[in-house]
Parts: structure tokens; C-alpha cells; sequence
């Protein structure tokens, strides 16, 4: 069976259209309205309509992903800025990166949320590119703000008192660079270079993956290299050698101790886990979970443009929900482990506070390099 689609012949197996049960011959793209058509791929229509429980299910996901990250990103941003200790050029990076995660929310999820209800897109063209472009946009902002983290917290460790202290100056400019950059590369798509269409779910709208003009071919493989590649080889670049760092500085201190001739230079209620086993788990976690959150995504894309497997509607839903939870727990991991930030949050919201302050023994590795990194800063200025 063939499709005439505008200027596109496609061509579709009788039996990809008519499903049996209660699909009949309906497609995914049935419920799209008229003025959305241009930009849905020939590609979706050999898929029935997703089972409304799906769209159930990725509705109430979503709503729920809404509330907690927004919760969680203004707890941050407030307390991060309302106390004057937390007020640091390292911290900087944590606020912005919580910036980035509740605009990723706050401008995806209710319309996601709503399309979902009506199981398809209805907000027309105009806002599925606004949408396309803003998850691109924040979500690039929030991968290269957690990479300055990592750098920041690298200069910290391994360069040690021969780094440069971060100033305020300094981190405002990489925060400047950071979304000037991801401004144009999200911008691009609206003049040519690829584009901004729904994707097979039709509940939510992103980069064109499916077109084999090399217009957009290119565009998805150079920003797949500039959001994915280049950002997880600098966070593991920076972990391995803080890794290696701190490793040489356990080292060191063993053999202090061994003349001295006592079990340890650390305290008794600190020695049943070294800090750099602590680093492995906070290195661990940050890589694995920023892995979880943009893998499936890249999948997606890279499967749309070199045609590695037949893309369903159900196997767009993946990348959206992973990586929306990465607004989620990016509050947590860079947030909520910080010491000091616990202890203002026990102040301004005790039934929020996660642990107090006396914590030492669970306090995270990144906590710990930011508080270093905040000491050297105030350093020149003493």
C-alpha cells in the first residue's frame, strides 16, 4: 500500500497498516490536527495508535517529574542564595545548574502533560518549535553547567594550591559562555540546519532524526558530539584524575602513619571508609547517572539517522522520561549533599532537611570540593 504524502511517496505493508483488535486501520498520526501534518515524518505512519494507558502512564510520569523537580530546584536556588555562606563563585555553577533543570520543567512538562490527556500534540507548529528549542536549550545548559562543576572541582583537587582561584567574575563569564553557546546551537534548527518536529508519540516535540537530507544528518551527529561526547569524556577526564589525586594522597597519608606508627591519621568514627573510596562512589554516581539521563536520547537520534533499527512510538517515550529525571535528582546529587546547604535547610524547612549537619561521616566528595573551592576563593580577598 502506498501513501502520497505532499511531494513523498511512502510506501507501507498492508499489514503495518490494518492491526487487528480495535486499531483497525488507524495510525499514530491519525489525531494530529491539520495544520501539524507538514511536519510529521512519512516514517509514523505505519505505527497504530499507542494504547491510551501509555499515554496515561507518561502523562501522570511527567506530572509527578513536574512537581518534585520544581520543588526540589527552588529549594536550591533559594537557599543557595539566600545564605551568604553559600553565596561562593563554585556554588555559582550549583544555582545555575538548578536554574537550567527548573525551566526544563517548568516549560516542558505542562504542555507535555496536556498533550498526553488528548494523546497528541495541540498546541500547534509555532509552539512545537518553542518547545523543541527550549528542552534542547536548557538541556544543553544543564549538561555543560555539570561539566564546569567537574572542572571546577578538578582545578581544586588535582592542581591544588598552584590553581588559579575560581572569582565570581570568572564563573559568571563560563555561565555566560555556557548559555550564549547552547543558545545557538538550539536557535539553528528555526534556520534550516534540521528542525524541530513531534516525535512519534506525537505528545511532545523535538530535533528531526528521521529526515536523510544531510541538512539535518549532520546537524544531529556535530550537536550529538558537542551535548553527549565531548561533555561525558571532560566529566571523566576530570574524575579519573581527581581519582587519581586524591588516591596518591591516601596513599601518602598511610605512610605518614605507618611512621608514626598509628592505624591512621584519620579519627576513629571516619576510618571505616577512606576518602577516596567515597570519591569512587560520588564519581561513580555523577558519571552513571548523566549517562542514564542523555544515553537515551542519543540512541534515538542516532538510530533515526543511520537507520540502525525501526524506531516505534513507544520508543520515543524513553527519552523524554529519562531525561526529565535528570531534573530530578541533579538536586540531590549536587545540592542536597552540600554540608552547609543541609544545615540552612534544616533552618529555613525541617521537614525537608535530608540528614544534619553533624554528618560528617556521609558528607559526599562533592560537597567536600566545593567547600575547598569555596575557602580558596576567599583566600586573596582576606
Amino acid at each position: 500500500m502506498a501513501y502520497n504524502l505532499g511531494q513523498q511517496a511512502f510506501n507501507i505493508p498492508s499489514w503495518q497498516i490494518t492491526s487487528p483488535g480495535i486499531m483497525g486501520n488507524l495510525t499514530v498520526v491519525d489525531k494530529v490536527p491539520q495544520e501539524m501534518m507538514s511536519l510529521i515524518d512519512p516514517h509514523w505512519y505505519q505505527f497504530p495508535p499507542m494504547n491510551p494507558l501509555w499515554h496515561s502512564i507518561l502523562g501522570f510520569a511527567i506530572g509527578l517529574f513536574l512537581i518534585i523537580a520544581l520543588l526540589g530546584n527552588m529549594c536550591v536556588i533559594y537557599i543557595f542564595t539566600k545564605t551568604k555562606t553559600l553565596r561562593t563563585p563554585s556554588n555559582l555553577f550549583v544555582v545555575n545548574l538548578a536554574v537550567s533543570d527548573f525551566m526544563i520543567m517548568f516549560t516542558m512538562g505542562p504542555p507535555m502533560v496536556v498533550n498526553c490527556y488528548h494523546e497528541t500534540w495541540v498546541f500547534g507548529p509555532l509552539m512545537c518549535q518553542l518547545y523543541g528549542m527550549a528542552g534542547s536549550l536548557f538541556g544543553c545548559v544543564s549538561i555543560w553547567t555539570m561539566t564546569m562543576i567537574a572542572f571546577d572541582r578538578y582545578n581544586v583537587i588535582v592542581k591544588g594550591l598552584s590553581a588559579k582561584p575560581l572569582s565570581h567574575g570568572s564563573a559568571v563569564f563560563k555561565i555566560f559562555v555556557v548559555w550564549v553557546a547552547s543558545a545557538v546551537w538550539t536557535v539553528l534548527p528555526l534556520f534550516g540546519w534540521n528542525r524541530y518536529v513531534p516525535e512519534g508519540n506525537m505528545t511532545a516535540c523535538g530535533t528531526d532524526y528521521l529526515s536523510k537530507g544531510w541538512e539535518s544528518r549532520s546537524y544531529v551527529l556535530v550537536y550529538g558530539i558537542w551535548v553527549y561526547f565531548l561533555p561525558l569524556l571532560m566529566i571523566i577526564y576530570s574524575y579519573y584524575f581527581i581519582l587519581k589525586a586524591v588516591g596518591k594522597h591516601e596513599k601518602n597519608m598511610r605512610e605518614q602513619a605507618k611512621k608514626m606508627n598509628v592505624a591512621s591519621l584519620r579519627s576513629a568514627e571516619n576510618s571505616s571508609q577512606s576518602t577516596e573510596c567515597k570519591l569512587a562512589k560520588i564519581a561513580l554516581m555523577t558519571i552513571s547517572l548523566w549517562f542514564m539521563a542523555w544515553t537515551p536520547y542519543l540512541i534515538i537520534n542516532f538510530a533515526g539517522i543511520f537507520d540502525l533499527t525501526a524506531l516505534s512510538p513507544l520508543a520515543t517515550i524513553w527519552g523524554s522520561l529519562f531525561a526529565k529525571a535528570n531534573a530530578i535528582y541533579n538536586p540531590i546529587v549536587y545540592g542536597i549533599s552540600h554540608p552547609k546547604y543541609r544545615a540552612a535547610l534544616l533552618k529555613t524547612f525541617p521537614s525537608l532537611a535530608c540528614g544534619s549537619d553533624n554528618d560528617n561521616d556521609t558528607q559526599s566528595v562533592a560537597s567536600g570540593v566545593t567547600t575547598v573551592a569555596e575557602e580558596k576563593a576567599e583566600k586573596p580577598t582576606a
